[in-house]
């Protein structure tokens, strides 16, 4: 499973974990305004703009898990396992792919509000990349400077949510998960005070006992709740330095340590924890077993090229 997240102090922060049983062969890509995408509805765009993000590169193509664009709008793809539903075609709707989903959004748009408008006519399809590729159930979070949103295709047919916290993670839908925070209103960073009884005298013995009632699991619902709290109670500081330090913290709240949750033969583990400064192009981040941060800035290679700019990636 996975935990994104947006946040906005001077600049706009994007990034994510992505937790799973295995490598997908992911890598630190970027694609110049450039790169030709040729798009399953038939459009192509061959002039666009430039985008960083952790992508696995297939025959050239950048399958991005996350991204963001040099006008500082990120989106992430979370697994939404049974209850992403995908369609064929469908006459007079925009109909794209779910793996081209992210760059059909950043390499158009600069906004959230230019996402939501070409979003209005979408229809996310079934096809694969191809026969080696099938299709991940996947919603998917779009942030930029000022706001998040999440998009979801279900059986009830596709949603646009406005995200106010700035978290996605993986299910139930997002407003099932909106709605669940109403059950941790008492929580707060603060020392609780004694609402038990004024009949009898209690006062908390240790710091963080405000927090009582918090999720510690990693189930996606709990995530959610957790991620939350910590991002909208974080103190980030003044410089960009302690604000990427404080997003991984973020993240590092709800990482997945291997061993805890077991996946058949295998075990689920954070593969990777990323963060991208949208505003400068830097793209930060660490895996499960290289935890320093590493960073790669889109603006020290040719943004006005053709084909996709690969990092390899040390584990």
């Amino acid at each position: 499973m996975c935990t994104a997240i947006s946040v906005t102090v001077k600049d706009h922060y994007f990034g994510r974990n992505l937790d799973f049983h295995h490598t997908f062969g992911e890598k630190v890509t970027i694609t110049p305004r450039n790169y030709c995408f040729e798009f399953t509805n038939g459009k192509k765009i061959t002039e666009h703009y430039a985008i960083i993000g952790m992508a696995l590169p297939y025959n050239d193509y950048p399958l991005y898990f996350d991204a963001v664009n040099e006008k500082g709008l990120g989106m992430a793809g979370l697994y939404f396992p049974d209850n992403a539903v995908y369609n064929a075609k469908i006459d007079n709707r925009s109909n794209i792919a779910s793996f081209e989903l992210i760059p059909w959004i950043l390499t158009q748009c600069a906004t959230v509000a230019d996402a939501q408008k070409l979003l209005e006519n979408i229809n996310i399809t079934d096809e694969a990349f191809d026969g080696n590729l099938e299709p991940s159930p996947l919603h998917w979070i779009i942030s930029d400077k000022e706001e998040s949103i999440t998009l979801e295709q279900t059986v009830a047919g596709v949603s646009i949510y406005e995200n106010p916290a700035g978290v996605l993670t993986n299910n139930p839908p997002f407003n099932m998960q909106m709605f669940n925070l109403n059950n941790y209103m008492r929580i707060s960073s603060y020392e609780p005070e004694n609402n038990f009884s004024d009949k009898i005298d209690l006062k908390p013995y240790s710091r963080g006992m405000g927090g009582i009632g918090i999720p510690g699991d990693l189930s996606s619902m709990s995530r959610f709740v957790r991620a939350c709290f910590t991002k909208l109670n974080s103190v980030y500081g003044e410089t960009d330095d302690e604000v990427v330090h404080q997003f991984f913290h973020i993240l590092y709240s709800v990482y997945q340590q291997k061993g805890c949750v077991k996946v058949g033969d295998s075990f689920e583990i954070t593969n990777y924890s990323s963060c991208c400064n949208a505003d400068k192009g830097i793209y930060y981040y660490t895996t499960y077993y290289n935890s320093q941060i590493r960073a790669v800035d889109m603006y020290k290679e040719n943004l006005d090229g053709e084909k996709i700019i690969v990092y390899e990636k040390k584990y």
